[in-house]
């Protein structure tokens, strides 16, 4: 498989062979995978990179540019989501010296160089598809006195009937995404950072995630969430006149310091997995709407066929039900709302009542989060079929600023504008 990716065509002198295998994410609101589906940003390992073993290994993300890594970036096989708090008395000054070493950090590790020769523990690998992302969460503005500065889509979000949450788990002065395609990679990226962080801000949150491992299949395919179902199918895709001006704050955008960047909503979605694996798989595709052995609509055709909400079985009944989670979850359904969803699994053991504690840690982006995932997780709370089987524990939104440009750090326009 390596060989057939190797020869993949170019853009820009930058390979994409790793863009043949992303996976995204079926439906939306809250149970579903993602991925970018297409965006370029992938290239060789420095001359300055240790020699890695594998193509996968040598795979390195470019730092800054219009937008942060960590968005437009096919799904990684390792993630981890980690919010902080502004220690008592930091304030503006702290936070931007903390945000000069993180993205300091940040750009010699997706180089793949080592964070630090005390520790090693990614001294043999290469950089390994490694992107980090930063955030800052509604309570950062007050924090540092930049209230004036705090975009009005940071507003909380919205009660939901299926949220459980625990807010020592929630929202956060700041917020980190790490993604790599091997363990120990994203693990020493997470360690650096937290080291970083310093006496500047103290961790109120992380949580543990992951993916199917490029190369896993025999060819390119749409990837599965922990319920076994096909979960990729209907994320905005680059290509599409419109995705910019939904996933993306425009450069005329306000506040100007959010242009090229994006709202990143965070879930903990548990997924009751006993009661959902007491289903049959034909109760269970009608929850979902989708065949779940490939993932087409339950009215024919293939995963990209476009499902026949209008159809009618021999029961006089519709074929895909009205609360079918891809029926209520569509753009069109939603009046055209649409996220880029681009999460990753979770499983943290086995709670104390024998059930897998295991599910998604969801992450939508969107230039609006009021016309994204609050517009169609309002619908799915109205009557999705799938909100018996999930719980959201968690959650967070965060303004993800543009990336930097050469010579600054991430959110320099905010801190020193």
């Amino acid at each position: 498989m390596q060989d057939k990716q190797d020869q993949a065509p170019t853009v820009d002198g930058i390979s994409r062979r790793r863009l043949l295998g992303t996976a995204g994410a079926v439906g939306a609101g809250g149970l579903v995978l993602g991925a970018a589906g297409g965006a370029a940003g992938y290239a060789a390992a420095g001359p300055d990179a240790p020699a890695a073993l594998s193509t996968l290994g040598s795979t390195q993300v470019a730092w800054g540019g219009e937008h942060q890594p960590g968005i437009l970036q096919p799904l990684q096989a390792r993630g981890h989501l980690i919010a902080f708090d502004l220690a008592p008395g930091a304030g503006r000054k702290e936070a931007a010296a903390l945000l000069r070493r993180w993205s300091a950090t940040a750009e010699r590790l997706m180089k793949g160089e080592v964070s630090d020769g005390a520790t090693a523990i990614a001294l043999d690998a290469g950089p390994s598809s490694l992107t980090v992302t930063f955030g800052f969460g509604h309570s950062f503005f007050s924090r540092t006195g930049l209230e004036k500065q705090r975009p009005d889509a940071l507003d909380p979000l919205p009660p939901f009937s299926s949220d459980r949450l625990d807010r020592k788990r929630s929202d956060g002065d700041l917020w980190i995404q790490i993604g790599a395609d091997d363990a120990l990679v994203a693990f020493d990226a997470l360690r650096a950072l937290q080291k970083d962080a310093g006496d500047a801000a103290r961790v109120r949150w992380q949580m543990n995630g992951f993916n199917r491992s490029p190369g896993a299949t025999a060819h390119p395919m749409t990837a599965r969430n922990l319920m076994g179902q096909v979960d990729g199918t209907n994320n905005p895709k680059p290509a599409e006149s419109d995705f910019d001006r939904r996933i993306f704050v425009p450069a005329s955008g306000e506040p100007a310091w959010m242009a090229g960047g994006s709202y990143a909503v965070v879930r903990r979605i548990r997924m009751l997995l006993d009661d959902w694996e007491k289903l049959s798989v034909d109760a269970q595709e009608k929850v979902i709407g989708r065949r779940k052995s490939d993932g087409a609509p339950l009215t024919g055709g293939t995963e990209t066929t476009e499902p026949d909400l209008d159809k009618v079985g021999a029961d006089g009944k519709a074929v895909i039900p009205a609360d079918a989670h891809a029926r209520i979850s569509r753009p069109d359904q939603n009046g055209g709302a649409a996220m880029l969803r681009r999460p990753f699994s979770y499983h943290d053991g086995i709670a104390a009542d024998g059930t897998p504690d295991a599910g998604l840690l969801f992450v939508c982006w969107q230039a609006d989060p009021l016309r994204g995932f609050t517009a169609v997780q309002r619908k799915l709370d109205r009557g999705d079929a799938l909100s018996s089987f999930i719980r959201h524990e968690s959650s967070g939104l965060f303004a993800v600023p543009g990336g930097p440009g050469k010579g600054e750090y991430v959110g320099q326009r905010l801190l020193e504008g």
